[in-house]
């Protein structure tokens, strides 16, 4: 067993102390610390070691990734339980330490507890650092647990924290408070990932911006309810942590069983929120089920035609999809069962014999003729109580007890701990999925679990309805390895690492106003990279807010995640579709640039401007949008981020967000270097220096384009 072990990966380093007989601690997570010698490691561990303070313990307080009470800690405690009443407090003795090059497993027993407790600490090469921690019942009867969460220290000088909150739609809308001592807990009880979620809590240096100050920022992957934590005591002590939020009773554990917490996945930037964002997006695509094809153009029908399903008017639709370059038609809600509006028919997943008598094989063939794929809108873990299933299985709907909880969108939770529940949804989706040509389900969850139970016990549920909705996708994935699934909950209400785990897209809003999506889709790529965001060209009026924007914006906005369309282009004017055509040639042209770059973000002055890029090597795409006035007239300049220092770049406007409405300028005199010449320079000089930016009428794109000049080059 190692004292000391070092981890180091892509400029992070992790240091574990792990001397003495309790849980080892974690010295140092942050900037590479170079080589070091075993003493040189002694040497750090000695240097950050509190110094006792005699109140709470006359030695020092060691702060582990799940802290002890017993150990002198009187912060937040990483295990809360009780068996019965004892065991309340425990103190492990360390089993063993075990380690490869990138991972550690500790495991640890408290024997008069009647507990183990094993954590694992992983170094990906990205630089992303993920941790989880398992407790095992060693001893007769009922461990009744409150909660295992897991804790990593950031250092003093993170004096300011930055999370997330929001609504439907408007998720993940950023906030920022003070790093003071106490705690600051965000806690999600929605049962789904939430809108108003932590997402991503960062503690960073003063002042902290997309490509300034250190940073370092955990996620809790869990699609249930979690806790996110940020804590900092007159122990000297500052971490981040988090896990899963138990409902009261959710987790007993009898002799021999075992409760494993979310991975809590953590990330340091040396510069800014982009670095933190580039070690995210690199530890996602280097998963082996991350998407590699192209990510298709999508057309989803939902705010073409609601529930108003004509094969007809699908087929008219599916024509003019395809004239534009669409790739995927996907059939949103209304197919099946009494599905005419959304009071009735959820949880009756035939296909409706009123709306579709020959079934799906008629939309599907006409699809297909066109070229395009064919994907299908999905509730499984929803119920409307007007249903066949309802009235067979009144039973199979969650409930504390005997009484079901307030009705919501006109909807009830299905019971998916339930085995019958459970098999029934699984092999109606199967049969579907087999019946029919489908390559994609867009899988909805359109209310909070309130009075989440199990109907046949009353007990809590959420910790195993989340579990099951893990299997049931696991489970069709492996039957059908082909399909891919994007998680949408009521939009943006189920983005999380864990689901991603299962999923090839996320659904960030249902709003697709291009004005609030910039924002929406600017914090939701934090974490997320651009080709699993889903990002929809709306119709001119956005449905949502009714507020109207011209199509460059609609169109210069979508593009920056994976395109889709969701309009109804049967009423489009043929100037429109042609237009659209342009911005979707442009998205195939630079899809493989945008969804496998590096995303960046500048920090820009005037707060009507936000500048982001996505960089790959010799190649870079930028989008300058405004969403209200400039402050200054003209505005000032701006800076192109990610750039090779020294090699020279050819800048220009990028066709067809070169000239938004025909007029990229709110005056008409021209802005000097804008034209399709362009100027020639360094990228340390677009990086510090920068362009002038133009005057633009609010919810404006002007599209910059940056290719390596050869014949400028050495």
């Amino acid at each position: 067993m190692q004292p000391l072990i070092h981890l180091s990966a892509a400029g992070v380093s992790v240091v574990l102390d792990c001397r003495g007989t309790g849980l080892p601690t974690i010295v140092h997570w942050g900037a590479a610390l170079g080589d070091l010698t075993t003493d040189q490691l002694g040497d750090l561990a000695l240097a950050a070691a509190p110094q006792p303070i005699g109140f709470s313990a006359d030695t020092p307080v060691r702060v582990s990734p799940v802290p002890e009470q017993s150990g002198g800690w009187l912060g937040f405690p990483g295990l809360a339980g009780h068996r019965d009443g004892t065991a309340w407090s425990s103190a492990f003795t360390l089993r063993d330490v075990v380690r490869d090059a990138s991972r550690v497993r500790i495991t640890a027993f408290d024997q008069a507890a009647g507990l183990e407790l094993t954590v694992d600490l992983e170094l990906h090469p990205a630089g992303i650092l993920r941790a989880r921690a398992r407790l095992t019942s060693t001893a007769p009867g009922t461990y009744w647990l409150t909660h295992l969460m897991v804790f990593l220290p950031v250092p003093a000088r993170t004096t300011e924290l930055l999370d997330f909150t929001g609504h439907h739609l408007r998720e993940r809308a950023p906030q920022r408070t003070a790093f003071t001592h106490g705690l600051r807990v965000r806690e999600n009880r929605t049962g789904r990932t939430g809108y108003d979620s932590a997402y991503l809590m960062c503690a960073g240096t003063p002042g902290f911006g997309n490509r300034h100050g250190q940073v370092w920022g955990v996620h809790t992957a869990f699609s249930g309810n979690t806790q996110t934590i940020a804590e900092r005591n007159y122990h000297g002590h500052s971490a981040l942590g988090g896990g899963e939020l138990l409902m009261p009773g959710e987790i007993g554990l009898a002799e021999g069983e075992s409760y494993t917490t979310p991975w809590i996945y953590a990330a340091y930037g040396a510069d800014g929120l982009d670095a933190v964002s580039r070690r995210f997006h690199e530890f996602l695509r280097a998963r082996p089920q991350h998407p590699r094809s192209p990510r298709p153009v999508v057309v989803n029908t939902w705010e073409a035609v609601y529930f108003d399903h004509d094969l007809s008017r699908l087929t008219a639709l599916a024509s003019a999809a395809a004239s534009v370059g669409a790739e995927r038609f996907v059939l949103d809600d209304g197919w099946f069962g009494s599905r005419r509006d959304d009071t009735s028919g959820l949880g009756d997943w035939v296909v409706s014999p009123d709306v579709w008598p020959d079934g799906l094989k008629p939309i599907i063939d006409v699809v297909r003729g066109l070229g395009m794929e064919f994907g299908l809108w999905v509730e499984p873990e929803m119920i409307n109580p007007d249903s066949d299933l309802a009235r067979a299985h009144p039973d199979w709907m969650m409930a504390a007890g005997d009484r079901l909880p307030p009705p919501a969108r006109s909807q009830q939770a299905l019971d998916l701990h339930n085995p019958s529940t459970y098999a029934h949804l699984r092999d109606r989706l199967d049969a579907l999925l087999t019946e029919y040509d489908i390559a994609y389900l867009k899988w909805d969850h359109n209310r909070d679990l309130v009075d989440a139970g199990h109907p046949a016990s009353g007990r809590a549920g959420v910790h195993d309805q989340t579990r099951a909705v893990y299997r049931l996708l696991d489970e069709l994935r492996e039957r059908h390895p082909g399909v891919e699934i994007e998680s949408c909950s009521s939009g943006g209400g189920r983005v999380d690492l864990e689901i991603l785990q299962r999923t090839d897209r996320i659904w960030a809003s249902d709003c697709i106003d291009a004005h609030e999506r910039v924002p929406i889709q600017r914090w939701t790529s934090l974490l997320v990279p651009l080709e699993l965001i889903g990002s929809h060209v709306g119709a001119g009026r956005a449905h949502t807010t009714h507020r109207e924007l011209p199509l460059d914006m609609r169109a210069g906005t979508a593009i920056w995640g994976h395109l889709g369309i969701e309009w109804d282009l049967t009423r489009a004017t043929p100037a429109e579709r042609a237009r659209l055509a342009e911005w979707v040639a442009l998205y195939k042209q630079v899809r493989g640039l945008l969804h496998t770059g590096t995303l960046v973000h500048a920090d820009v002055a005037d707060p009507a401007y936000e500048l982001t890029g996505v960089v790959s090597g010799a190649d870079a795409l930028y989008a300058l949008t405004t969403t209200a006035t400039s402050v200054s007239y003209p505005p000032g300049t701006v800076t192109l981020p990610g750039l090779d220092d020294d090699r020279v770049y050819h800048v220009r406007p990028q066709p067809p967000g070169d000239v938004p409405d025909g007029n990229a300028l709110a005056w008409g005199f021209p802005l000097p270097w804008a034209t399709s010449e362009g100027v020639r320079m360094t990228g340390r000089a677009l990086a510090t220096s920068g362009l002038r930016m133009p005057v633009m009428y609010p919810d404006r794109v002007l599209l910059i384009r940056a290719t390596a000049d050869s014949q400028g080059n050495p």
